[in-house]
């Protein structure tokens, strides 16, 4: 790339919040006609630099260089204004409008909005890169992948030339995978230069013309994706060699554990979300369930963990005894109760899952503060515990006593983790346990499982990896629209077979 010049440099910038230094003196260059992906673990500031370039924070230290003249950008319009555009993880969308009333949204013009001529707008965009978007689809209407597709529309719109993707395939079928990469690639061919933030290793190797790394915070290298590979990345992430294998024990002397029979959700405004669901998950074996997003997998779990309204089924916990005790109708400590040993790892880890102003300690504590006899709460049993999450599992914390808002995502996904796996379940429900975490967390909570599976536990894992589902899961539930599209082995289950089953493609398979 030395014959080129950089559409973006950025020299020495430096980013600290409070007493942890985010970016430290970070050297980084962007190319236009080229996708660079940029690797890290959780908590080595990758989405900190890049929300500083595209105005969201300001560096402490530092220059940013655009097109060889250094500018400043204290906020997103700034940044847009210089042809940088940022599409997150979570959309920015509203959902009563249309694609094109969201693409102009916010947008500064003359008199009354001329909605056909944005929509013709749109279209040429479109058309020029290979999107799939109706200007006038309302945003409620459209699947996961075609609200990606208007974020992506939108910047460009507003005249990026430099685009940033924050994990832009984390919740995509392999299907809509595919077809993403296609309009990444006409982009950079066209000049674009293009950002992606993403762990998926894999993903990298296909999509990318060069990586560059961040360790800890600060820039470690950068190089051709050709020349590397997979396990070089992730030892120049994590500073040591990892071993990048999934381990699938054989399931010793499976036994069912829960048995879900005609299972019906419907939500606060009466759609139906789980329709007519069944399946058994045994002891002793992961259960994978696949789908696109928002097929029932979140209401699936809350339901077995009595979080959940059921409108009609049955959701039975079997005992080693062979005595089967009905969990509808029962909350939580309904369920504790009863001696089922449950633990949920549910998908919104600040939500439902910790509370962000209590501490690692008290987060803990949450756990276990009813098993104790005394008016005064036991502090030293969760303390310990805090602590030996934060070792095994490489949190990336100043101390225990740190507030859990003030984390990473990645981070505050090991603790909450770290917490349920602790408390010694025989059911564990996981939704997106790996969600957000690099590579390296990714395969210690992979291990964590296996070593869960071994004990005799039965594991629920919702994932969005079908790689991942495919190499850790014993069978893999595919759900699609709320209802079971098919079981089947997850070691002779096909990639591409498993996605269009998520997309009423397939054919339902035999449990």
């Amino acid at each position: 790339m030395d014959n080129k010049v950089a559409a973006v440099k950025m020299r020495d910038i430096t980013k600290t919040f409070g007493a942890t230094v985010a970016n430290d003196k970070v050297w980084l260059d962007i190319y236009r006609g080229e996708i660079l992906a940029l690797l890290g673990e959780n908590g080595s500031g990758k989405t900190t630099l890049m929300n500083m370039l595209s105005g969201i924070y300001f560096p402490d230290k530092g220059q940013i260089f655009v097109d060889g003249r250094e500018v400043s950008i204290r906020s997103p319009k700034e940044a847009f204004d210089l042809g940088i555009g940022m599409i997150h993880q979570h959309f920015k969308l509203v959902d009563v409008f249309s694609a094109a009333e969201n693409i102009v949204l916010g947008l500064k013009g003359s008199g009354r909005l001329d909605i056909d001529e944005v929509a013709k707008n749109v279209k040429a965009i479109c058309e020029e890169y290979g999107f799939e978007v109706d200007p006038y689809q309302k945003i409620y209407d459209m699947s996961v992948s075609q609200k990606q597709q208007v974020e992506i529309v939108k910047v460009l719109y507003r005249g990026a030339d430099i685009l940033i993707l924050d994990e832009p395939t984390a919740v995509l079928t392999p299907q809509e995978t595919d077809k993403l990469f296609a309009v990444l690639r006409n982009m950079r061919d066209l000049g674009k230069a293009i950002v992606i933030i993403t762990h998926k290793m894999h993903e990298v190797e296909e999509l990318s013309d060069r990586v560059a790394i961040l360790r800890h915070g600060s820039f470690v290298g950068d190089m051709l994706t050709k020349t590397t590979n997979a396990q070089e990345m992730t030892n120049m992430m994590v500073g040591h060699a990892v071993v990048l294998d999934i381990d699938r024990p054989e399931p010793k002397d499976p036994k069912p554990r829960i048995r879900v029979e005609g299972l019906t959700v419907r939500d606060i405004e009466g759609v139906v979300k789980l329709d007519n669901v069944s399946f058994t998950a045994n002891s002793g074996e992961i259960l994978g369930v696949a789908g696109i997003s928002g097929c029932g997998q979140k209401e699936l779990l809350e339901a077995i963990a009595g979080l959940q309204p059921i409108e009609s089924g049955s959701i039975k916990y079997i005992c080693d005894d062979g005595r089967e005790d009905e969990l509808i109708g029962k909350d939580p400590l309904s369920i504790q109760s009863l001696g089922v040993s449950l633990s949920f790892v549910p998908e919104d880890r600040l939500g439902m899952g910790l509370v962000g102003s209590m501490d690692l300690t008290d987060n803990m504590m949450l756990r276990s503060f009813r098993r104790g006899r005394s008016l005064i709460a036991d502090r030293k049993t969760p303390k310990k515990l805090a602590e030996k999450v934060v070792e095994e599992l490489e949190v990336n914390t100043p101390g225990v006593s740190t507030p859990v808002r003030r984390l990473s995502g990645g981070n505050v996904q090991k603790v909450l983790v770290g917490r349920e796996i602790s408390s010694a379940p025989t059911v564990l429900l996981t939704a997106y346990a790996v969600r957000g975490l690099d590579i390296n967390s990714s395969y210690m909570i992979y291990d964590l499982i296996n070593k869960q599976k071994e004990k005799g536990v039965a594991v629920v894992y919702v994932g969005e990896d079908l790689d991942v589902l495919l190499e850790l899961c014993d069978r893999i539930l595919v759900l699609c629209g709320g209802k079971v599209s098919g079981i089947v082995d997850g070691r002779g289950a096909s990639k591409r077979d498993v996605g269009m089953m998520m997309t009423r493609l397939g054919g339902a398979a035999n449990e």
